[in-house]
C-alpha cells in the first residue's frame, strides 16, 4: 500500500485529488493511505509521522510553498527518496524546470484530467522504486502533459537537456 502526502490550499482541489486516487474505477483504490496537508507548513508538521511513499504538492501555497517543501524533503536524509508530484497552474516551462531541478519526479499541470493524476501517481512510485536514486535528466512532454525525471528512450529528445541535472545536495542551497 502506498502512502500518500497531499499538500494543497484549496480544500476542493485536495478533495479532487483524493476521490480521484480513491475511485475504484481508476484501480488505486485499496492501494493507497492518503494523508493532507493545508499547506506547506502543515506538510513539514506531517512528514515525521509517518513514512511516505509519494507528496504530491501545489507550488503556490501561504507560509511555505511547494518548491521549499521539495527542498527540505530533497535535503533530508530521512525523506529523500520520496518520490515527489507537482501539481500547478503555475506550468511555464521555468516553472518545470525550477520544480524538476529541485527534485520533483514529475509535474503535472492545473487542470488535470483524473486519468493524468492516476498516471503521475502511478508513474511516480514505479519509478522511485525501480531507481531510489534516481537522476535522469528531467523531460517536458510538449502537449502541455506530465514532464517527468524519467526519460521514455534512453536518447533525449530535442526539448530535453543532453546532460543530467544535478539535483541539489545537503549541503548545497538548493536554488532560489
Amino acid at each position: 500500500m502506498a502512502r500518500i502526502l497531499i499538500v494543497e490550499d484549496s480544500p476542493a482541489m485536495r478533495a479532487y485529488i483524493r476521490s480521484t486516487l480513491e475511485d475504484r474505477v481508476l484501480g488505486l483504490a485499496g492501494d493507497v493511505d492518503i494523508v493532507e496537508a493545508v499547506n506547506g507548513f502543515d506538510a513539514l508538521r506531517l512528514l515525521p509521522r509517518g513514512a511516505f511513499d509519494l507528496v504530491i504538492t501545489d507550488i503556490n501555497m501561504p507560509d511555505i510553498n511547494g518548491l521549499e517543501v521539495i527542498r527540505f524533503v530533497r535535503q533530508s536524509d530521512r525523506y529523500r527518496n520520496v518520490a515527489i508530484l507537482i501539481i500547478s497552474t503555475q506550468a511555464t516551462e521555468r516553472d518545470i524546470q525550477r520544480g524538476l531541478r529541485l527534485g520533483a519526479d514529475r509535474f503535472l499541470p492545473k487542470p488535470f484530467t483524473p486519468e493524468a493524476l492516476r498516471d503521475a501517481v502511478v508513474e511516480s512510485l514505479d519509478a522511485r522504486a525501480a531507481a531510489p536514486q534516481a537522476g535522469a535528466s528531467p523531460s517536458a512532454d510538449g502537449a502541455g502533459g506530465v514532464s517527468d525525471r524519467a526519460a521514455a528512450s534512453p536518447t533525449p529528445r530535442a526539448d530535453e537537456p543532453a546532460t543530467p541535472t544535478k539535483q541539489p545536495g545537503p549541503d548545497q542551497g538548493g536554488g532560489g
